[in-house]
C-alpha cells in the first residue's frame, strides 16, 4: 500500500469524521422524570441492564423504567425484570429511533434518533441521548429555527450548533453526559421530523466550525431577536467577548419579535428596586426617576450604572423578553416597551434568517454577526 494512502487511513482512523462523531445528550432536563417508557419507532433495539441482555425492543413493544431508591426498575411490556443501576437501548441499524415518554412526570412524548443509556446521577434518573453529531445539529436546527426557512440560514445555523456543541462538550461531564437540551446549552426536544432541507444543509456544512485568529473555537451565542441591536456580550455575563461586539442590526427589526409590551404594577416594580437594591427613595430626584427609562441604544444598568441594578436582573425577575426595554409611568402601573426576545448576544436568528432570504450566504451571516472569526474544518484544528 503506498505510504500517503496508508497515511490518509491512519489520520481517519485516528481523527474520524467529525460528522460521524457521538455526542451524549442528557434530555428531559427540564424535569425530574421519576418513571420513562421508550417505545419502538423505528429499527429494532437491543435491551442491555447492566451486563445482562434482556431482549428486543421491536414493534408494538415498549419498556418502562421507573426510579426506587437510587435503582432502575426495569419492565418489558409489563413484565418485570428486576432492579438496574444502567440500562442501554442500542441499535445497529442506520435510522434507528425510540419514542421517550415521561410518565411521572407526564410530559409529551418525543422522538430521538441513535441509543439511550438510563442511569442514576446524584440520586436523580438520567435519560442520555447517545446519538451521531448529523442526527443532534438536525434535531437542534429544527427546534430552534422551525420549518420554511431559506437554506442559507440553516446552514449558518448547522454552523453555530456544531460550533457550540464542540466547544462544550464538558458542560454536563458530572452529571454523565456532554450537553442538556434545553435552553441552557441548545434546544433539543425532538429528531429531527418535518424539515429534510436540515438535514442537507448539516451535510453541506459538514465538519465546519468558527474559530479566532488563534485557531481556537470560539463560543458561538444566540438568540431568536435581538431587537435592532446586538447586546455586548458583558451586559450578560460580566466579561467581554472580543468577537462578540455590539452594533445595529436592521435585518431583524420588522420581525414578530421584534418589539413587545409589558404592564407591571408600580409597587412590584418599586418594591424590587427598594429591596433588592436600595434604590434611594427617599432622595427626591431618584424617586422621579424610578418609573422613567428611555433606552435608545442597550445598556446595561438601570437609569444608571451607580445605581448597580443589572438589566439582566429585571428581565429575570419579571420575566421579560429581553433587557432591550425602556419604562414609563401609567396610573398605577409601569409599561415596558421592548425590543428583540432573547439574550441577543451574537447571531440574531429572525435577522439571520432574514438575510438568507436576502441571498447572503451562510459564511456572509456568520461573518455579519461575529468579528475577527473564520470557517475551518473541525478535523483541521487536530492535525
Amino acid at each position: 500500500m503506498p505510504l500517503r494512502q496508508l497515511l490518509l487511513i491512519l489520520i481517519f482512523i485516528a481523527f474520524g469524521c467529525v460528522n460521524a462523531q457521538e455526542v451524549s445528550i442528557g434530555v428531559l432536563r427540564d424535569y425530574n422524570v421519576n418513571r420513562v417508557t421508550f417505545s419502538h419507532f423505528k429499527k429494532h433495539y437491543s435491551i442491555y441492564a447492566d451486563t445482562s441482555y434482556i431482549g428486543t425492543l421491536e414493534d408494538f413493544s415498549y419498556i418502562e423504567v421507573q426510579l426506587n431508591n437510587g435503582r432502575l426498575l426495569l419492565s418489558c411490556n409489563t413484565v418485570s425484570k428486576g432492579s438496574f443501576k444502567k440500562i442501554r437501548l442500542t441499535t445497529r441499524d442506520q435510522g434507528g429511533a425510540i419514542i421517550v415518554t415521561s410518565k411521572s412526570p407526564i410530559v409529551r412524548q418525543r422522538k430521538y434518533e441513535d441509543n439511550f443509556e438510563v442511569k442514576v446521577v446524584s440520586g436523580r434518573m438520567t435519560i442520555v441521548n447517545k446519538v451521531q453529531l448529523p442526527n443532534y445539529l438536525s434535531g437542534v436546527i429544527e427546534s430552534e429555527g422551525g420549518g420554511g426557512r431559506a437554506a442559507e440560514y440553516y446552514k449558518v445555523q448547522a454552523l453555530m450548533s456544531r460550533t457550540y456543541a464542540l466547544k462544550n462538550l464538558k458542560r454536563h461531564k458530572k452529571e454523565g453526559f456532554q450537553l442538556c437540551d434545553g435552553v441552557h446549552c441548545q434546544a433539543y426536544h425532538s429528531m429531527l421530523r418535518f424539515t429534510p432541507e436540515i438535514r442537507t444543509a448539516v451535510n453541506a456544512t459538514k465538519g465546519e466550525v468558527l474559530v479566532d485568529e488563534n485557531n481556537k473555537i470560539v463560543s458561538t451565542y444566540f438568540s431568536a431577536n435581538c431587537g435592532g441591536q446586538v447586546c455586548d456580550a458583558s451586559h450578560v455575563w460580566n466579561n467581554s467577548v472580543p468577537y462578540v461586539q455590539s452594533f445595529l442590526d436592521t435585518f431583524c427589526i420588522h420581525t414578530k419579535q421584534a418589539k413587545w409590551t409589558k404592564t407591571i404594577p408600580k409597587s412590584s416594580w418599586r418594591s424590587f428596586l427598594v429591596n433588592e437594591y436600595g434604590y434611594p427613595i427617599q432622595d427626591s430626584v431618584a424617586h422621579s426617576m424610578m418609573y422613567t427609562f428611555e433606552q435608545e441604544q442597550r445598556k446595561a444598568f438601570y437609569i444608571h450604572p451607580s445605581l448597580g441594578i443589572p438589566l439582566r436582573d429585571l428581565r429575570r425577575k419579571f420575566k421579560l423578553k429581553s433587557t432591550f426595554f425602556s419604562v414609563h409611568p401609567q396610573g398605577d402601573n409601569v409599561v415596558l416597551n421592548g425590543r428583540g426576545f432573547g439574550h441577543g448576544v451574537g447571531l440574531c436568528q429572525e435577522g439571520a434568517m432574514k438575510m438568507a432570504r436576502s441571498n447572503y450566504s451562510y459564511v456572509q451571516i456568520a461573518l455579519f454577526y461575529f468579528t475577527g472569526v473564520k470557517v475551518v474544518k473541525y478535523d483541521q484544528l487536530k492535525l
